[in-house]
C-alpha cells in the first residue's frame, strides 16, 4: 500500500472524479461538452491547452479511470521517435483485438515536427486516440495536419475563489489553521495555478508554529512583503487606475512606480500589458502610431518570458506611453460612430459598396456605381460610403498633437478635394 502522506500535497489532493475537480466549469459542469465526452467514454483526439497547474494532467488521469480503453502516458520531455514507434506498434496490436488505445502526451509542444508527424498516420487510421497537454498556443506549436484531427479545449486559470476552496481542503489534510485573508493572499500569489497554491500552503504549514499559518510565515515563504494585495479587490482597481492616469498625465516616474507596485505584489503582467495596449489607442492613437506596436510587443514579451524578466519590457512600454503626445480622437471617433450604429442598425448598405459575387446580385444593382479609388489620379473619389441618413456625418477629429498634425492636414485636403469635385 502506497504511503500517500509522503507525497506532495498537490499529489494527495489530485481529484479522482469530475465531481471533485476544481475549476474549468465551462468544460466539465453538468451538461458541458467535455463532461459529456468523458461520462460517455466517447473520447476523441484532443488537446488540453492552458497554463500550468489548471488540471490538464488531472483531467487525463480522470479519463484514464473512466475509459474502457488502454491508457498510455507518454512524456514529450523523455520520449523520442523510437519510443513513439514502440507505443504505436502496441496500439496496432490492441486495435486488432478490438481494444482502443488512448495516448496521453504531456507537454506535446516540446515534440519537434518529425516527432509529431510520427503520430499522424496512427491518429488518422484510428489506432490511437491522442490527448495532448500544452501550455503553448497549439496553433503555433502543433502541426496543422495533427491539430486539424484534434478537438482543442482551452483550460483557464483557476479563480481566487476556486483556489481558496482548494486551500481550505488542504488545511484539513495538513491539520493546520489559517484565516481566509491568508488563503486569499496565497490564491492571489499563485496566479490561477492550483499546484503552486497547494505547494506554497504546504511549505507554510511545515514552517508554522502551533499549527497556525500567519502572514509572516507566508511572507517568509514567498519573499513578497506585498502579498496581501488583492487582485480582485478595490486596491487592484485603484492601482491600475493610478497607472493609467499617470501615463495619460505624461508622468513616466509615477507610471513606472505604479507598475512596480503592481508587479511586485504579484499582478499578472499580461493583465497590465493588455491595459497598456488599450491605452495606446485610447489615449495616444494616431498622435504616435508606433505606441500600439510597442504595447503589443510588450505583451508578447510578457507571454514569452514571464516575470521577473518581462518587467523591463513593461517598463519600457509604460515610459514610452507616458512621454509620447496624447490624443483621444480615435477613442471618441469610435464612441460617436457606435452611438449612431446602435440607432441605425436597420440602415441598408449603399448599393455602390455592396458585394456582388453572383449574377442575381449584379442584376439587382449590387456594386453599381462603385468607383475603385486606385483607378483615379488622386486615388480619391466622391463616392458616398455612409448610409443615406448619415450623409455628411464626421466622427474622427484629429488633434494638433504629434503625428495627428499630419493626419489633420491630410484629412482637410481630402475633404477639400471631395468638395471641389462633387459636381
Amino acid at each position: 500500500m502506497t504511503d500517500t502522506a509522503s507525497e506532495p500535497l498537490a499529489a494527495r489532493m489530485r481529484p479522482k472524479s469530475l465531481d471533485d475537480f476544481a475549476g474549468q466549469t465551462h468544460l466539465i459542469a453538468e451538461g458541458r461538452i467535455l463532461r459529456k465526452i468523458i461520462d460517455s467514454d466517447r473520447i476523441p483526439s484532443m488537446i488540453f491547452w492552458g497554463p500550468p497547474g489548471v488540471g490538464k494532467t488531472t483531467l487525463a488521469s480522470i479519463i484514464a479511470r473512466k475509459t474502457n480503453a488502454e491508457f498510455i502516458t507518454f512524456s514529450a520531455v523523455t520520449g523520442g521517435i523510437k519510443e513513439i514507434r514502440e507505443v504505436m506498434k502496441q496500439a496496432d496490436i490492441n486495435r486488432n483485438f478490438g481494444t482502443r488505445t488512448i495516448l496521453f502526451v504531456d507537454e506535446i509542444h516540446r515534440f519537434n515536427k518529425a516527432q509529431q508527424d510520427a503520430f499522424l498516420p496512427f491518429v488518422e487510421k484510428g489506432s490511437i486516440i491522442l490527448i495532448g497537454a500544452t501550455t503553448e498556443n497549439p496553433s503555433f506549436e502543433i502541426n496543422g495536419a495533427l491539430l486539424s484531427r484534434c478537438k482543442v479545449f482551452v483550460l483557464k486559470p483557476l479563480s481566487v475563489d476556486e483556489l481558496t476552496g482548494l486551500l481550505r481542503r488542504g488545511l484539513e489534510i495538513l491539520n493546520v489553521k489559517a484565516d481566509d485573508e491568508i488563503l486569499r493572499a496565497v490564491a492571489n500569489f499563485s496566479d490561477g495555478d492550483a499546484r503552486s497554491a497547494l505547494s506554497l500552503l504546504e511549505m507554510a504549514a511545515i514552517n508554522s508554529d502551533n499549527g497556525e499559518i500567519t502572514p509572516e510565515i507566508i511572507e517568509q515563504c514567498t519573499s513578497r512583503k506585498s502579498l496581501l494585495y488583492d487582485k480582485n479587490g478595490e486596491e487592484h482597481y485603484n492601482l491600475i487606475s493610478a497607472l493609467h492616469k499617470s501615463m495619460r498625465n505624461s508622468d513616466p516616474d509615477a507610471a513606472v512606480y505604479w507598475l512596480a507596485r503592481m508587479l511586485e505584489a504579484g499582478e499578472d503582467p499580461l493583465y497590465i500589458a493588455r491595459r497598456v495596449i488599450r491605452f495606446a489607442s485610447e489615449d495616444v492613437g494616431l498622435a504616435e502610431p508606433s505606441a500600439l506596436s510597442t504595447a503589443v510587443a510588450a505583451y508578447q514579451a510578457c507571454h514569452f518570458l514571464g516575470m521577473p524578466e518581462c518587467s523591463v519590457h513593461l517598463a519600457q512600454a509604460v515610459i514610452q506611453m507616458s512621454i509620447v503626445p496624447k490624443s483621444n480622437a480615435v477613442y471618441t471617433a469610435y464612441n460617436f460612430a457606435r452611438d449612431d450604429a446602435l440607432k441605425s442598425m436597420a440602415e441598408p448598405v449603399p448599393l455602390q459598396i455592396r458585394n456582388a459575387p453572383t449574377k442575381l446580385m449584379k442584376e439587382l444593382d449590387y456594386g453599381k456605381g462603385y468607383k475603385y479609388a486606385h483607378d483615379y489620379e488622386e486615388h480619391l473619389t466622391v463616392m458616398e460610403c455612409l448610409p443615406e441618413s448619415l450623409r455628411g456625418r464626421e466622427y474622427y477629429h484629429p488633434s494638433e498633437m504629434g503625428g495627428e498634425i499630419h493626419y489633420r492636414k491630410r484629412l482637410a485636403s481630402i475633404k477639400d478635394w471631395k468638395e471641389k469635385h462633387k459636381s
